[in-house]
């Protein structure tokens, strides 16, 4: 599996991020082919290395024949949202390509659309809407699918201060496109009169970035994407960092769902007294291979240990107890001297938690109370 993180130190915009994938390896040639499949005259695309306090970086250009390369935003095509749909979907681009590009518009389009008051399909993009953000959009695209990434994570994003023009006139910043875009993610406000987050920026991490917070991940690769500003206090880059996660959660999900009696981590201090990760999964002998077969495809680890164990195994059942927030799954465990161990199921406890606006434990004593008041007979 492999995985990117967007760390946005200096913001995010859709140049900065194809610049950025560029430097990690997407081909200019099949960005170029790409962009031909929408047929968009008087587009080209380019790239230059170029150093930003002393770090090299791809700075990705969009150049449009007729433009004036200093051309403010409010100059550029206007482009109702049902016109952008309709020249994505009719592309040649590769199909999970095309879906990358049309969600990351849509979530553009939703925002825009609750900013004005309207419906998303009665949006007309602007500076977003021009032919450089379209072919930033499928350039982000291409390059994420170019690379094999499976998960995009991102941090927390830097908001500027300030105002931008734009169609609309002078608007502050951060835009309220990206305020909308950016909704229930954790972002910061910082010093500086600079937009650090553009609205395609924002809305490429909206679509892509289902996680936000740095992994625990072994960087194999990584790359920076040049913006255009020069910024008085950081470098005004990108920084994409490819790797695998370290040991992901979804391993542990992945061996459980297919048959692990159990699955854990255990941290480790390795040679040279470096911080490891141990995984341990407990299994029947007959389901080894096949588990093995996962821990294989799913992380970085070339050879597995295995033993045998033995287990004392306590007598128990699974019943479904009725609590003052709803129905709760519990295993119920009995000892030799008679005593009697409840454990709620812990996802019907947070559920119920979460619907009734109350405290987890409050749910958790709940349950194991109406499991007590039962007795040890057979449950339902």
């Amino acid at each position: 599996m492999r995985i990117a993180f967007l760390d946005a130190f200096s913001g995010i915009s859709g140049d900065m991020t194809v610049g950025a994938l560029l430097h990690l390896g997407l081909p200019l040639d099949r960005l170029r082919e790409a962009v031909e499949t929408l047929g968009l005259r008087d587009v080209e695309v380019g790239a230059e290395q170029v150093s930003r306090s002393g770090i090299a970086a791809t700075k990705f250009h969009v150049r449009v024949r007729g433009r004036h390369p200093d051309a403010a935003g409010h100059t550029h095509a206007h482009r109702p949202y049902a016109d952008i749909r309709a020249l994505l979907g009719a592309s040649m681009l590769p199909g999970h390509v095309k879906e990358t590009a049309l969600a990351i518009f849509r979530r553009l389009a939703e925002a825009e659309g609750r900013v004005h008051g309207i419906e998303p399909d009665a949006v007309e993009f602007h500076e977003v809407g021009a032919l450089d953000a379209i072919v930033d959009v499928v350039g982000a695209a291409l390059g994420f699918a170019h690379l094999g990434v499976d998960e995009v994570y991102a941090g927390s994003l830097p908001l500027g201060r300030g105002r931008v023009e734009t169609a609309h006139g002078p608007l502050p910043v951060p835009a309220p496109a990206v305020v909308e875009l950016l909704c229930g993610r954790p972002v910061r406000v910082e010093d500086g009169a600079a937009e650090l987050v553009t609205p395609t920026g924002a809305a490429i991490v909206a679509a892509l970035a289902e996680r936000e917070s740095a992994p625990e991940m072994r960087i194999d690769a990584v790359g920076y994407g040049a913006g255009n500003r020069v910024l008085p206090d950081r470098p005004n880059l990108l920084r994409i960092l490819l790797g695998e996660p370290h040991v992901p959660e979804h391993v542990l999900e992945r061996l459980l769902a297919a048959g692990a009696r159990d699955a854990f981590l255990v941290p480790v201090v390795m040679k040279k007294s470096r911080p490891g990760t141990m995984l341990r999964v407990l299994a029947a002998p007959p389901d080894r291979d096949r588990l093995a077969a996962i821990v294989f495809a799913e992380t970085s680890t070339i050879g597995l240990r295995y033993t045998t164990w033995s287990r004392i195994v306590l007598p128990r059942e699974e019943r479904s107890v009725d609590t003052p927030y709803g129905p709760v799954r519990v295993k119920v465990a009995h000892a030799p001297d008679g005593t009697v161990n409840v454990a709620p199921e812990i996802d019907d406890c947070r559920r119920l938690a979460l619907e009734r606006g109350v405290a987890l434990k409050l749910v958790h004593q709940a349950a194991v109370a109406a499991a007590l008041a039962r007795g040890s007979g057979p449950g339902v």
